[in-house]
């Protein structure tokens, strides 16, 4: 049995960090012994706990990369704890305590987003990519555009695996839940539902959703539009809903920790992402239950959503590509029956928790020299 250390910096539970708790769920603990380094009271420790994994936690690792002080307090660890394999999820301080420590060292790239002039030029792209070639056996790319992202700074394409996001398959919700979610959320019978789920974040392209939302509901079209999560930039796009004058029109839910019910009553999601975005655990968690979407072009998006298969791509930042293509689906029956079909279909050949974490165990074999 080989010993893998998995090491998060997060002490929210962000996308990176469901990714881990997937894992975590799903490993083959036959072959792996597991234990998971953590900063000081993140949320990911009682879920990791629930699980039966030990927790190790680490001061100075909270939500940042690199800490010249924690690589000593790591590498102590490492060093006590003889791990045969190191899995960063966004640690630099954990990859070179690693390295030095004589574990094999794999970093996922969560994350996607325009690389700086500064590391796709000389000298940064040289250093940058000596660096992650260095304190790296294997990178993970979670979607093809991270590992352009990868390639782009300097990294070795031939360390590079890509590896998509999974996620367990929601439930499909009887008459009785939905039901019940539609008056929870507010909706009124025949009212159809347009969500987004994603961070407050100007880069998450909220603006044009909300844009979108208003040119539609000035279309005739009868639906409510609900924006789940929180962020900083929540004030302004309150704001700019007031300001239209559709607050009862489109919905802030704030934090939700049962996504899955807004997504059982969801008809078409949105993803207007622009600045970072990788492989969206909402959109697969909609795709497993059939529900199509409209994304942008960035990122990790049209990974995910096959144009005219399972939703449709449009070009980011634009509100009026985004209502012409959520207008469509609604106004055709049939071509939403597809959608619908086809996305159960691709979540169910590509992007479920257990390939997800076969591919990620793969790896561990084919670096340790294990048999399969």
């Amino acid at each position: 049995m080989k010993k893998i250390i998995e090491v998060s910096s997060d002490t929210n539970i962000g996308g990176a960090g469901k990714c881990l708790l997937t894992l975590l769920e799903n490993f083959n603990y036959d072959d792996f012994e597991v234990k998971v380094i953590l900063p000081p009271d993140s949320m990911l420790k009682p879920c990791i706990y629930e699980l039966g994994i030990p927790v190790i936690e680490v001061e100075g690792i909270a939500d940042k990369s690199l800490d010249f002080k924690s690589i000593i307090r790591l590498k102590k660890i490492f060093d006590d704890e003889m791990p045969d394999l190191v899995h960063t999820h966004a640690s630099m301080s954990a990859r070179i305590a690693a390295r030095h420590s004589g574990a094999k060292v794999v970093y996922t790239r969560h994350s996607v987003f325009p690389p700086s002039r500064l590391l796709t030029s000389f000298p940064g792209k040289q250093l940058n990519g000596i660096l992650n070639n260095f304190y790296s056996d294997g990178i993970i790319a979670v979607a093809e555009a991270a590992k352009d992202n990868l390639t782009e700074t300097g990294v070795k394409e031939s360390k590079i695996r890509v590896i998509l996001n999974g996620v367990e398959s929601l439930g499909m919700p009887t008459g009785e839940e939905r039901t019940e979610s539609r008056k929870r959320f507010g909706i009124a019978d025949g009212q159809k539902v347009i969500s987004i789920v994603a961070r407050l974040e100007d880069i998450k392209g909220h603006d044009y959703f909300i844009e979108a939302a208003d040119m539609l509901l000035r279309d005739g079209v009868n639906a409510k539009f609900i924006i789940a999560g929180t962020g900083s930039y929540e004030g302004k796009l309150k704001e700019k809903v007031r300001q239209l004058e559709r607050q009862n029109d489109i919905i802030f839910t704030g934090f939700i920790s049962d996504v899955d019910k807004l997504m059982g009553i969801t008809d078409i999601q949105v993803n207007a992402s622009y600045g970072t975005e990788a492989t969206s655990l909402a959109l697969l968690e909609g795709m497993s239950i059939g529900v199509p979407a409209v994304v942008s072009d960035f990122g990790g998006n049209p990974g995910v959503i096959k144009n005219g298969e399972n939703g449709y791509v449009v070009t980011k930042q634009n509100s009026a590509a985004l209502r012409a293509a959520i207008k469509r689906l609604l106004n055709d029956d049939a071509l939403y029956a597809e959608m619908s079909r086809r996305s159960r279909e691709i979540f169910r050949s590509t992007f479920t928790a257990a390939a997800m974490t076969r591919s990620t165990e793969k790896l561990y074999r084919e670096l340790l020299k294990m048999e399969d």
